[in-house]
């Protein structure tokens, strides 16, 4: 039976462990200069709505270097522009490809997509979530601070797709985790009630000075996501109270961890002296994406 990666939600603890113990598995062997070709013969398709730097080119990479072939599709030179149903595009692709990650903006249509495929899809990012980066955040976590479920990690900023999935990781592993959200951008309200009644640890608050007390990891985002542009101005004066600077990171524990997915402004939701000074893991952090992209496609497609 194939299995996607649509939300966290969907994993339990123990799916959680394999995917993080194979990625470490594969980062090791590749910084030893073992080449694993576990994918040979196999054609994976990269459909992005949204442009990409990092998540494309670690995907098209982590393929590559399992000896598979990356065929990136974007959306709008398919026949799915012109009004083709999602479903038909799915059943088409399903007998080219042997797996999917797919880029796009509407969670519902990234599940109706899935629902009609005979082979693994993996969210790489919708409005809604974003399960791939958290799934390499937590490694990077477990790198630096060791077991995630004995830290308290911090969320400030937006309550968007990247406070989403934490939320549902959070929920499945048991860690503490904080957001500081503006009151008017906080998260969805189920996604944050579902989660609570798994893990009470999960809090929500608009003070990130709270937030980030005793926390053992300090998270970030940009203030104003793709598609969101035309609010980038009056986002600025809400969220200015929320940008990471050392004030914030003077309240985390003193070995805390800072972390942001990138890209980064800054002077904006981050500054140049946290981003770039000796507690900030943000290019262990963009470097995890290739190698926990390697072990979704790996398990998903070899399971």
């Amino acid at each position: 039976m194939k299995k996607d990666i649509l939300t966290l939600e969907e994993l339990d603890a123990s799916d959680f462990k394999r995917l993080l113990d194979r990625a470490a598995a594969l980062k090791t062997r590749h910084k030893s200069g073992v080449a694993d070709r576990s994918l040979v013969g196999k054609s994976i398709g990269l459909i992005f709505d949204k442009p990409s730097t990092r998540t494309r080119l670690s995907f098209e990479t982590a393929a590559i270097q399992l000896g598979a072939t990356p065929i990136f599709i974007a959306s709008g030179d398919t026949q799915m522009a012109r009004n083709e149903p999602i479903a038909d595009t799915a059943r088409v692709m399903s007998r080219y490809l042997d797996g999917i990650a797919f880029r796009t903006f509407s969670q519902r249509l990234l599940e109706e997509f899935a629902a009609s495929c005979d082979i693994p899809v993996i969210n790489a990012l919708t409005d809604t979530f974003h399960p791939c980066q958290i799934l390499s955040d937590l490694m990077t976590v477990a790198e630096h601070k060791g077991d995630p479920a004995k830290l308290k990690i911090a969320w400030i900023g937006d309550g968007n797709n990247m406070a989403h999935s934490w939320i549902n990781a959070a929920a499945v592993l048991g860690f503490t985790l904080t957001l500081a959200c503006p009151e008017a951008y906080q998260p969805d309200p189920a996604i944050f009630d579902n989660a609570c009644r798994k893990n009470t640890a999960i809090t929500l608050t608009t003070n990130p000075m709270e937030a980030a007390r005793d926390a053992d990891v300090i998270n970030t985002d940009v203030w104003a996501s793709m598609g969101q542009e035309a609010e980038q101005q009056a986002r600025m004066k809400v969220f200015e109270p929320y940008q990471v600077n050392m004030q914030v990171l003077e309240q985390a524990a003193r070995d805390a961890i800072v972390m942001h997915c990138l890209p980064a402004h800054r002077g904006e939701e981050i500054t140049a002296e946290v981003l770039e000074g000796p507690q900030s893991v943000v290019w262990d952090q963009a470097e995890n994406k290739m190698h926990m992209h390697k072990a979704v496609l790996d398990i998903l497609l070899n399971q």
